[in-house]
């Protein structure tokens, strides 16, 4: 008769064996971590949270009012060669929508309809553009909100960056002559 052989067990297989189940407790401990700041992050998105941080209030453009704000307050991120682009939120009061063909947001004032900026999308009490930051914007200047009406018109209203984004002007006045 042959006599069976079992083989040692090595390390690594015992201690998997003792160990798997809290490993894998551990996988599902991990993501939950990170749970309260996607539910956070999904709330802004939504709009329950409001529009951002540091919202400008009441900015009359012409006959319409609306609210200005960037959606997180940090620095401007880099998008590779297209360079440092900011987020910003906007909504026209409840009854004002009517009439608005377009909203464009920028740094300094708009030469033209054709120079108006970045475009802002979405629904009126909730739109979002990314403003690009030009290399050479002084900490002083001034955000340009352009709305053009279906009448052809353009009406214009200016609010200081250090006033609609502080963290974009003390990382402008950090950058100084670098760019």
């Amino acid at each position: 008769m042959s006599q069976a052989h079992t083989l040692p067990q090595g390390g690594v297989k015992q201690w998997w064996l003792k160990w798997r189940f809290h490993l894998n407790i551990l996988l599902i401990l991990i993501p939950l971590g990170f749970m309260p700041k996607y539910f956070a992050d999904a709330s802004l998105f939504r709009g329950d949270s409001g529009l951002g941080a540091n919202v400008v209030q009441g900015l009359q453009v012409g006959r319409w009012t609306l609210d200005l704000a960037e959606l997180r307050d940090e620095a401007p991120r880099a998008d590779g060669p297209a360079g440092d682009f900011k987020a910003f939120n906007a909504a026209l009061c409840n009854t004002c929508a009517e009439g608005v063909k377009a909203i464009y947001l920028r740094i300094g004032k708009p030469r033209s309809l054709r120079a108006a900026g970045s475009i802002f999308f979405g629904p009126p009490s909730r739109m979002g553009t990314n403003l690009p930051i030009p290399p050479r914007t002084r900490p002083d200047a001034d955000i340009w909100v352009t709305i053009e009406g279906w009448d052809g018109k353009m009406y214009q209203a200016s609010v200081p960056l250090a006033k609609a984004s502080p963290a974009t002007a003390a990382w402008l006045e950090k950058q100084g002559g670098n760019k």
